[in-house]
């Protein structure tokens, strides 16, 4: 290339970003914890196109997501579309195989999503979600598991305090029928699920200037979306208010069911708190629903949220294949445990650097680095012949915690110095036939016994 060719400003598209190690580490430990989790009950790995075409994905999210879809025209004149979230595929999946697939199916989904939205905090035009769904069952049984798959998974990534906010659609879409209002319930409960980000106030004001309702249908609407109590008095409360609507009773004994189903096994007060103004965005959602936020830092919103959609699948075939199922925003929760101190400072891959220390000794420094591989270590040979204080400087950088050092006098005494890199002392190891008491050592160091 010639030194007058224009260069390119190497740059990102806005609301998309680059993941350098310390980034892409702690996300792909999130990434195995909620495999390990999902797997633990059943749930098996699947996956789906980026792109479908724009009718599998138009107008089964809202209004809102049709509008965030980054859609266009491909080489050969299809109409297609990124996808916005996994459980569309999902159901179109489930349509085309289910007879393959047999049900009920349960499976995970780990993959990235697109949404052309407007920036903010934990928020991202390109993100991962982390799925989790059983098709095919229409027993509340499948809705109590949920809960109790998304608590094992907030535990197992370290989380003690949050809570899991519980709702049923057929309680919203039962009253609001009882108010009059069920011709516009879609827009009333994207209002609704406003309520923790721009308050009761805001919410009227939309309920009033943007569904178009009367002053006391919005001030019945607010009134329900802010019960509070226990679980057990809310659940008295909204049985009264829900009497004589038989979609809305319907719903309350659901949450009954599910919050005693998962109160059996522990899952409860305070973890999981019935909510009245959870609503969900998703126009897709039939019956029970849940948000998951954290105690110490609930501005960034649910960072695991979902519910049972029985009729979603039924936009693709004439077969009755119900599904409930949630999704870990992986993004959105590395962001929070970011700001909270949580997420892992290290990016290094490996356990142990083998420093190169005579360029004669590369076979040595590879076979023991297969030996310590073959022990479960992970480890890394320094290739590039520089000076020994260099490569130091390269371990402490990359966040190393033991590095090798072996010379010619160690390949003649069969021996192995290890320098740990916390408080700089050097250690002398056997070179034995497995490394027995180096490795041993080492297990202890790093916490694997």
């Amino acid at each position: 290339m010639s030194d007058t060719t224009p260069l390119i400003e190497p740059r990102v598209l806005k609301g998309f970003r680059d993941y350098p190690p310390e980034k892409m580490m702690p996300r792909e430990a999130l990434i195995e914890t909620a495999r390990r989790v999902y797997r633990s009950y059943g749930f098996a790995p699947i996956d789906t196109p980026a792109l479908e075409y724009y009718d599998v994905l138009a107008g089964k999210g809202s209004e809102e997501t049709d509008r965030q879809m980054y859609q266009f025209r491909d080489h050969g004149d299809r109409h297609v579309g990124l996808r916005f979230d996994l459980t569309v595929p999902l159901a179109r999946f489930v349509a085309q195989y289910a007879h393959e697939l047999g049900m009920p199916f349960k499976r995970y989904h780990i993959a990235t999503v697109w949404r052309g939205e407007k920036n903010q905090a934990g928020r991202y035009r390109e993100f991962m979600q982390c799925d989790f769904d059983t098709v095919g069952v229409r027993s509340l049984a499948s809705d109590a598991e949920m809960v109790l798959v998304v608590s094992d998974l907030m535990r197992a990534i370290g989380f003690e305090r949050f809570q899991i906010r519980l709702n049923n659609r057929k309680v919203l879409n039962g009253l609001l029928e009882k108010f009059g209002l069920r011709d516009r319930a879609a827009h009333v409960l994207r209002a609704v699920d406003k309520l923790p980000k721009i308050g009761a106030a805001g919410v009227r004001d939309e309920l009033l200037n943007v569904t178009g309702i009367s002053p006391t249908a919005a001030d019945n609407v607010l009134q329900l979306a802010q019960l509070h109590g226990s679980n057990e008095q809310m659940l008295t409360q909204l049985a009264a208010t829900c009497r004589g609507n038989e979609l809305a009773e319907t719903g309350v004994s659901e949450l009954q069911q599910v919050i005693a189903w998962s109160a059996a096994v522990g899952v409860q007060e305070p973890i999981l708190q019935l909510d009245v103004a959870i609503a969900r965005g998703l126009d897709y959602y039939t019956g029970t629903i849940i948000e998951t936020f954290l105690d110490d830092l609930p501005s960034i919103g649910s960072v695991c949220s979902g519910g049972r959609y029985d009729q979603l699948a039924e936009l693709f075939t004439r077969e009755q294949l119900p599904g409930v199922g949630a999704s870990l925003g992986l993004d959105r929760l590395l962001a929070a445990m970011e700001e909270l101190g949580l997420a892992p400072a290290t990016h290094t891959p490996a356990d142990v650097l083998i420093a190169q220390f005579d360029s004669g000794l590369i076979p040595q420094y590879f076979q023991i680095a297969r030996d310590l591989r073959r022990l479960g270590f992970g480890a890394e040979v320094f290739t590039d012949a520089r000076k020994i204080g260099q490569q130091f400087k390269y371990a402490d950088r990359r966040g190393y915690r033991a590095v090798i050092v072996v010379g010619a006098d160690e390949v003649a005494s069969r021996k192995i110095q290890v320098k740990w890199m916390a408080d700089g002392k050097q250690l002398e190891f056997p070179w034995d036939e497995n490394l027995s008491e180096m490795a041993s050592w080492l297990r202890k160091q790093l916490n694997r016994e």
